[in-house]
C-alpha cells in the first residue's frame, strides 16, 4: 500500500496504544511514522529472551471481556494464539495462606470474624448493583467501601490493598475506578495468555504497520515537539527534523511537557496527575509455590504486595515456575531508586518466608524490573476534568493513561483509546488534504 501525497501522522510512543493507533491509521491509508525512544516496542509489554522463550518484564493477562483488544487480535490473525485457563485467587494475611474464591473459602477465612465474613460476602455480591446510578466519580473509595463493608474489612483488607496500588492517597481515589475494575476482574476468572508471549502481539502489530506502508522506528527519542493547527515539527536525536500534519502522543503528560516547546507547553492541559511506578521481581523457581494466579500479600512483613504465579496461566518455562512479585511506588521513592541486586536479595528472603518449602535452593534466578509511569492516581471528580484528546490550536492529539479513566489501565483500555483518537483524527481536515 502506498501513501504518496497522503497526510502524515507521527505517533510518539511504541506501547500498545501507539502501536494500535499506527496500525489503524496505516490500514486506512494514512502515512504513519511511529517513534519509540527505547530499543524495544511494547511499553509495559516489553520482554526479554530466556532460553528459547520470550518473557514479559511485567505480568499481563487477557480477559474474555477485553473486547477492543480481542477485536484487534482478530485483525492481526493472532486471536487463536491466545490460550485460556481458569485461574483462582489466594490471599496471604499475617503470613498465612488462604484460598479466596468460594463461599466456603470466605466462611473459613480466619483473618475476619464470622459476622465480617458474612457481611463481606453479601456486600460483594451486591456491589456492582449498589454502584449503579450513583455518582461514584465524586465519592471517595474509602467512604464508599468503609460504609458498605465496615471498619474491620476496610482496615484489614482494602486499606492495604488500595494502599499498595495507589500510595498514600489510596482512600481518595474515586469509587468509580473500583466499580469499573470489578466489572473486569473476579476471583475465579478465565484469563488468556498468547502462545509465544506478548511478543507475538507486538511483532504482529509491527508487521501489520510496515506491510501497510507505515514506518516504525525504535531508539528514536523525540527531543523537541512544536505543533500548530497546520503543521507539527518533531526534532529527533542528532538534530533530524520530521514534519507531520498531526501528532498522536501516547507518552505520559509529564514526559510530554519535557519535549514540548514553550508555545505548545502553554497549550497542554493543566492536568497534573501523580503517577505510581512499579518495581517488579520475576522469580524462576524449581517448584510451584501456589496454584493461585493472583495472591495479595497483606500484613506479612514483605516489601512486595502481591504474588502472581504466571505459570498457573502460561505454563512453566524450561522447567522453571514463574512468579512475579510487585510493589507500586513513586519513581522518587527509596525502593525505586534502590539497587536491583539488593532488592532481589531482600525479596528472595521474603518470598522464602512466605513459602518455606522453597528451601535454600528453590530460587534459581531473580530479575528485577522497574517502570516509572504505570498507574495514574485519579482525583475526585476526574470524570468532569479529564482533558480532551485534542489540544486546541495544534495538530496534537493525546492518547495517554490520563485519558482511559474510568476504565482500568490495561491493554484493552489502551486499544479502546487508540480507536477513539483515530476516529477523532479522521475527522480532521488534514487527514483528507495534507498541509501545504
Amino acid at each position: 500500500m502506498t501513501h504518496s501525497g497522503s497526510p502524515h501522522v507521527a505517533v510518539i510512543g511504541g506501547g500498545i496504544c501507539g502501536l494500535a493507533a499506527a496500525h489503524r491509521l496505516a490500514h486506512r491509508g494514512t502515512r504513519v511514522t511511529l517513534l519509540e525512544s527505547s530499543d524495544q516496542l511494547g511499553g509495559l509489554g516489553t520482554f526479554f529472551a530466556h532460553g528459547d522463550r520470550w518473557l514479559e518484564r511485567f505480568y499481563h493477562c487477557i480477559m474474555p471481556s477485553d473486547a477492543s483488544l480481542l477485536a484487534l487480535l482478530d485483525e492481526l490473525g493472532v486471536r487463536d494464539a491466545v490460550r485460556w485457563r481458569e485461574t483462582t485467587m489466594g490471599m496471604v494475611v499475617d503470613g498465612r495462606r488462604h484460598p479466596f474464591n468460594s463461599a466456603l473459602d470466605l466462611l473459613r477465612f480466619s483473618p475476619l470474624r464470622l459476622h465480617d465474613r458474612v457481611r463481606f460476602g453479601v456486600v460483594s455480591l451486591l456491589l456492582r448493583r449498589l454502584g449503579r446510578n450513583r455518582d461514584l466519580d465524586t465519592l471517595r473509595t474509602e467512604d464508599w467501601l468503609r460504609g458498605l463493608y465496615g471498619d474491620v474489612v476496610w482496615e484489614r483488607l482494602f486499606a492495604p490493598m488500595f494502599g499498595s496500588k495507589f500510595g498514600p492517597a489510596f482512600g481518595d481515589v474515586p469509587a468509580l475506578y473500583l466499580w469499573q475494575r470489578l466489572g473486569r476482574e473476579r476471583n475465579v476468572a478465565t484469563r488468556g495468555y498468547p502462545d509465544g508471549g506478548y511478543k507475538t502481539i507486538i511483532d504482529a502489530l509491527r508487521t501489520s504497520i510496515e506491510d501497510a506502508g507505515g514506518t516504525v522506528r525504535t531508539s528514536t527519542p523525540v527531543r523537541r515537539l512544536h505543533s500548530t493547527g497546520g503543521r507539527s515539527v518533531l526534532t529527533l536525536t542528532g538534530g533530524e527534523v520530521l514534519d507531520a500534519d498531526h501528532v498522536v502522543s501516547t507518552v505520559p503528560l509529564p514526559l510530554l511537557r519535557r519535549i514540548a516547546d514553550d508555545a505548545l507547553a502553554a497549550r497542554l492541559p493543566a492536568t497534573d496527575l501523580p503517577y505510581q511506578g512499579v518495581v517488579t521481581g520475576l522469580f524462576f523457581l524449581r517448584q510451584p509455590v501456589t496454584e493461585h494466579y493472583w495472591t495479595p500479600v497483606l500484613h506479612s512483613g514483605t516489601e512486595f504486595d502481591g504474588v502472581v504465579a504466571m505459570s498457573a496461566l502460561a505454563g512453566p518455562c524450561a522447567g522453571s515456575h514463574l512468579v512475579y512479585v510487585m510493589h507500586y511506588t513513586d519513581r522518587d521513592s527509596q525502593l525505586y531508586l534502590d539497587d536491583d541486586t539488593a532488592i532481589a536479595a531482600r525479596w528472595s528472603a521474603q518470598l522464602r518466608g512466605l513459602y518455606p518449602e522453597l528451601g535454600a535452593d528453590g530460587i534459581e534466578e531473580v530479575r528485577v524490573f522497574k517502570a516509572p509511569f504505570v498507574e495514574p492516581v485519579y482525583p475526585l471528580g476526574y470524570g468532569a476534568t479529564r482533558p480532551p484528546v485534542t489540544v486546541d490550536g495544534t495538530g496534537l492529539l493525546l492518547a495517554t493513561t490520563a485519558h482511559v479513566y474510568p476504565e482500568v489501565t490495561s491493554w484493552n483500555s489502551s486499544v479502546t483509546l487508540a480507536n477513539e483518537v483515530v476516529g477523532v483524527l479522521e475527522a480532521q481536515p488534514a487527514l483528507t488534504e495534507p498541509a501545504r
